[in-house]
């Protein structure tokens, strides 16, 4: 089980996350690399919610490839497109992992695609 790092030296969270994570020995880390919010079959949906909620579900069933889950979620950068979506961004977070364990960090840029408005990267630790 990852260990939560608190200190009241340094600002507290801004939302539903840890200032830090401690990765215990011995876990299997894995990577996931940034999801966007598209259909498996490449469908990109035009509504905001809609490609946030995809980003979560494609990084839930990459790490459940790795033989994780959004448990064993220890750090976030989420990706979006417009200040006005850091808020819902954060909503939707807190809903899909249920919890703070983890490293958050949220940028607010171009991605690699203009049609793209959101996109998720997620490191996760697990002890087998």
């Amino acid at each position: 089980m990852p260990k939560t790092i608190h200190t009241d030296k340094a600002p507290a969270p801004f939302s539903n996350y840890s200032q830090a994570v401690e990765i215990p020995p011995g876990a299997r880390i894995v990577s996931v690399s940034g999801q966007v919010g598209v259909h498996p079959n490449g469908d990109l949906p035009d509504d905001l919610e809609t490609q946030h909620n995809l980003c979560w579900e494609n990084t839930f069933t990459v790490l459940e490839a790795a033989g994780m889950d959004k448990s064993n979620i220890v750090e976030v950068w989420t990706i979006v497109t417009d200040h006005s979506q850091v808020a819902m961004s954060r909503e939707i977070r807190t809903k899909l992992l249920g919890h703070k364990n983890f490293a958050s960090t949220t940028l607010v840029c171009g991605l690699a695609d203009p049609n793209w408005i959101v996109e998720v990267a997620v490191k996760a630790a697990k002890v087998d």
